[in-house]
């Protein structure tokens, strides 16, 4: 008589990595003036947190424990989990609050070099991988849609419409209408230009610097113009 061996499946519990880019928001005092400008900024760009993975750097903010959790019960008011601390000097054991991240670098940074131990010197170095250095889009952008290449620059050969978003590590480049938003430099480069054939943005950010329609001219709008940095000012000319 044949007997059946049951045999055991394999778990499907697997442990695997996966790389997200992650906002950073730094706040600095007064706290009350921080809170009132990122409320400009989601009224300019609603929905703009909606599902990103939030990393709060209280680095600049002398808050404790109570007063870091104030602020993530405000920011959560305002649509915005945080997934994880930087610069906190708190205990993280049995803390209700987010875990205090380590290691954390901007995207394009190079990792930090340490010595070889004699042992792997003679051993031949890994090929590395190279990212693409730029993104090329050749349809428009529609309302809803969220184009994010922390690696270099975007070219957009069609327009970007309202609602949308475009976030470039480096220089952003709309050969069409620009009527939504525009993030250039999003990972420190504040090098990085914007350059569109119509604009209409309604909102524009080099590194962090922002403006949204309301704080442009408007007799640079519905024109080519391009957007650039200096001295910490957001600059916009008209290209015709």
């Amino acid at each position: 008589m044949t007997r059946a061996i049951a045999t055991r499946s394999q778990s499907s519990i697997r442990l695997r990595g996966r790389s997200f880019m992650a906002f950073v928001l730094a706040p600095v005092p007064p706290i009350a003036g921080w809170l009132a400008e990122l409320d400009n900024w989601i009224k300019s760009s609603p929905g703009f947190f909606a599902g990103r993975p939030i990393i709060l750097d209280v680095a600049a903010a002398p808050l404790d424990a109570a007063g870091i959790a104030e602020l993530i019960r405000i920011l959560e008011e305002r649509g915005i989990r945080v997934m994880g601390l930087e610069g906190a000097d708190i205990d993280p054991l049995g803390s209700p609050l987010p875990p205090v991240l380590k290691g954390g670098r901007a995207t394009g940074e190079a990792p930090e070099q340490r010595p070889q131990s004699d042992e792997r010197r003679d051993t031949p170095a890994s090929p590395q991988r190279h990212e693409p250095s730029s993104l090329l889009i050749e349809t428009p952008i529609r309302s809803g849609q969220s184009i994010i290449f922390p690696y270099g620059d975007v070219t957009v050969l069609g327009s970007v419409s309202s609602g949308a978003e475009v976030v470039a590590g480096g220089s952003i480049h709309v050969y069409g209408a620009l009527r939504g938003r525009a993030m250039a430099g999003s990972m420190g480069n504040a090098r990085a230009r914007i350059f569109c054939n119509r604009n209409e943005a309604e909102l524009i950010s080099i590194d962090g610097f922002y403006r949204t329609a309301e704080e442009m001219d408007p007799g640079l709008r519905s024109r080519p113009a391009q957007c650039w940095l200096e001295d910490r000012t957001l600059k916009v000319a008209a290209l015709d």
